[in-house]
């Protein structure tokens, strides 16, 4: 599976922690992938599985950095796809040395372009663009 792949699963994944308890992800975990018809095993589904954990760990200093970032806009007047998108990508700018931060947000602006609403992607952009340049 290419990386774009393994990040829109992740995406997805990562969208159903924000409306489910901690303790319920696991087995959103599980219902995840059998319910999509997703055929993703291995080194794969423990990438994607690791990445959603590690994420979660970090959302509290994600999301502190993404609100100053987003200036007027607090964090529950974001919509829960673009904030999605923000946590995973920038996970990947702060966290990830392998994932270079214009593919970060390139791949962001991509996913808000399939999943977001019309002006998500440009949202989107801009947030990441501040953090980086912060």
């Amino acid at each position: 599976m290419t990386r774009t792949e393994l990040r829109e699963k992740t995406f997805m994944l990562l969208f159903r922690n924000d409306f489910h308890d901690g303790d319920e992800m696991p087995e959103q975990v599980e219902l995840y992938f059998e319910t999509q018809g997703i055929t993703i095993e291995g080194k794969d589904r423990e990438y994607v599985e690791n990445k959603v954990k590690d994420i979660i760990l970090h959302m509290s200093e994600l999301d502190k950095d993404i609100d100053n970032a987003s200036e007027s806009w607090e964090l529950n007047r974001i919509d829960k796809v673009s904030l999605t998108i923000l946590r995973l990508a920038y996970y990947e700018i702060k966290y990830e040395e392998d994932v270079p931060e214009g593919v970060a947000i390139n791949e962001a602006v991509e996913l808000a372009k399939k999943f977001g609403q019309d002006d998500s992607s440009a949202f989107v952009n801009g947030v990441l663009g501040k953090l980086v340049n912060a």
